[in-house]
C-alpha cells in the first residue's frame, strides 16, 4: 500500500523544514505542490502545521513508549512517528490504523526500512493513548506546565509569563495552537460581492471596518486572489500601515512581502511612495503584488540608501523574530534562541536610525515589528532615541483615535495601548502580536 499524496507531502514538507530551515507556508503555497487535490492539499497543510504546532508533546508522548531517546532517532524516523502520533492524538476522523500504516510506508519511503518494525511498536502503543485534546483544555500553574501541555519552549514562555503575567501568556500559547481565522483585504465592495458568488463568506472585521474576516471558502483560489484585488493580511498588519497615515512622500523601509506597500498606496493614490527590499527576489514578488503606478520599488539596503531626509511618512517594519505571529508561523519557535534577541536588537537599532536619516522636519516614523519581546520593541525605541534631540515619542492613542473617527478602527482602542506605545497580543486581541511605536522629527 503506498502512501496517500497528503500524507506523502507534509513528510516531505516537514523534512524540508527540518533539513533546510525553510518555512512551511512557502513550502505548502510552492509549485511543486500545486497539483494536489484541495482535499490532499488542505489535509498535507493541517499535519504540517499541526505536527509544527505541538512538536515538542507529539515528541514527549512518543517518547513515553520508545526505548530509544527521541532526539538519538533519524530525522525521517522522527518527522514519520510525528505525523502519526498528530494524527491519533488529534485528528479524530483519521482511522488510527491508517495513520499507523502509512507513517510506517513513509519510513520505508525514506529508506530507513530497519526502523519500521520499531516505529508499528512505537505507534500501537501511542494508539491508545489518551488524546491530547483533552490535555489541552485543563487549566496551567506554572510556566512549566504551560510549556508542556500547550508546546512552546519553557525559556520562552517564561519570558511571556514574567512580561504578561500567567494567565495572559496561556492566553497566547492557546491562541498558537490553532489556526487562525483568516483576514483580508479588499480592493472595493463589488470585490466582496465576487468572493460571496465565489463561495467565499465573510464576516466583518474585528479590529477594523474595512477588513474582513473568513468563516469558510477559499480566497487564493478565487479570480479576484489572482488578479490582486484581496489580500489574505492579518488586521494587526494592516493596522500597521494604517497608523502611518497620510502624506505626500512615503517611505516604505522593509517593504516585502508588500502587504502594507498595498495599504500604504491604497489609503495614498497620490503620493509618491518608495518600497525598499533588500533580496532582488522579494523585490520582483513585492512588483506584483502591489502594482501600484504611485509606488517605485527599489532593491537596495536601507543602510545604504542615499535619497536624504524628504519623506514626510516613514514605516520601518523591521526583521525580528516574529514571535507575535507562531499561530501562522509555528516552527520559529523550535528555531529561536534567547541569544537571538540580542543579535535581533542591534538590527534593528541599525534600521530605526537609518530610517530616522530619511524624515522630513515635521515628518512621522512608525517603528514596528510582529515581536513580543522588549528587546525588540521598546528598548529598540529608546536606543535610538537616545542622543537624538530631533525626535520625540508620540502617544499611539493619538493616531488610534484619528482611525476611530474616521470610523476605520472598531476595537476599544485603550486595550490596544501600552503606555505610548500600541500592542496587539495574540489571544487577547483576535490577531498577530504586533508592536508599533511613533517618532516625529521637529
Amino acid at each position: 500500500m503506498s502512501t496517500s499524496p497528503a500524507r506523502a507531502t507534509a513528510f516531505d514538507v516537514l523534512l524540508r523544514i527540518e533539513q533546510q530551515d525553510a518555512y512551511s507556508s512557502e513550502l505548502l503555497h510552492s509549485s511543486q505542490y500545486a497539483k494536489l487535490s484541495s482535499a490532499d492539499h488542505g489535509l498535507a497543510t493541517e499535519l504540517v502545521m499541526g505536527v509544527l504546532r505541538w512538536r515538542s508533546l507529539l515528541d514527549a508522548e512518543i517518547g513515553r513508549f520508545s526505548d530509544k531517546r527521541v532526539e538519538k532517532l533519524d530525522v525521517e524516523v522522527l518527522t514519520a512517528l510525528r505525523l502519526a502520533a498528530y494524527q491519533l492524538l488529534f485528528l479524530n476522523r483519521i482511522p488510527g490504523r491508517a495513520a499507523v500504516h502509512e507513517s510506517v510506508e513513509l519510513v520505508k519511503r525514506a529508506r530507513k526500512g530497519s526502523a519500521a518494525p520499531f516505529a508499528n511498536a512505537v505507534l500501537r502503543k501511542l494508539a491508545g493513548s489518551t488524546r491530547a485534546a483533552e490535555i489541552e483544555a485543563t487549566e496551567c500553574g506554572s510556566a512549566a506546565e504551560l510549556s508542556r501541555k500547550l508546546a512552546h519552549p519553557l525559556w520562552l514562555v517564561e519570558r511571556w509569563v514574567r512580561q504578561f503575567g500567567l494567565s495572559r501568556a496561556q492566553q497566547i500559547c492557546g491562541y498558537d495552537q490553532h489556526a487562525p481565522t483568516a483576514a483580508v483585504r479588499l480592493a472595493d465592495a463589488a470585490t466582496e460581492l465576487e468572493l460571496r458568488h465565489d463561495g467565499v463568506d465573510l464576516s466583518p472585521g474585528q479590529l477594523l471596518a474595512s477588513a474582513r474576516k473568513v468563516r469558510a471558502g477559499n480566497v487564493s483560489g478565487t479570480r479576484a486572489f489572482a488578479e490582486g484585488r484581496v489580500a489574505i493580511q492579518d488586521e494587526a498588519s494592516q493596522l500597521v500601515a494604517l497608523l502611518v497615515g497620510r502624506g505626500a512622500r512615503i517611505l516604505d523601509c522593509c517593504a516585502a512581502p508588500g502587504g502594507k506597500t498595498r495599504v500604504l498606496a491604497e489609503r495614498n493614490p497620490d503620493a509618491n511612495i518608495v518600497a525598499l527590499e533588500l533580496h532582488a527576489h522579494r523585490a520582483r514578488l513585492l512588483r506584483k503584488l502591489v502594482p501600484a503606478n504611485n509606488v517605485e520599488v527599489i532593491n537596495s539596503d536601507l543602510l545604504e540608501f542615499k535619497k536624504g531626509a524628504g519623506f514626510d511618512r516613514v514605516l520601518a517594519d523591521v526583521p525580528c523574530s516574529g514571535t507575535g505571529t507562531l499561530a501562522h508561523n509555528p516552527e520559529i519557535k523550535w528555531r529561536l534562541k534567547p541569544e537571538d534577541l540580542n543579535q535581533l536588537h542591534q538590527r534593528q537599532v541599525a534600521i530605526l536610525r537609518a530610517a530616522m536619516q530619511q524624515v522630513a522636519v515635521g515628518g512621522m516614523l512608525v517603528y514596528s515589528t510582529c515581536s513580543l519581546e522588549p528587546e525588540e520593541n521598546e528598548s529598540v525605541v529608546d536606543e535610538a532615541l537616545s542622543g537624538n534631540p530631533a525626535f520625540s515619542p508620540l502617544d499611539c492613542r493619538l493616531e488610534l483615535e484619528h482611525l476611530k473617527a474616521e470610523g476605520e478602527l472598531v476595537w476599544k482602542q485603550d486595550s490596544l495601548l501600552s503606555g505610548r506605545f500600541l500592542r496587539t497580543i495574540p489571544g487577547v486581541h483576535p490577531c498577530d502580536g504586533f508592536f508599533v511605536g511613533i517618532l516625529r522629527k521637529s
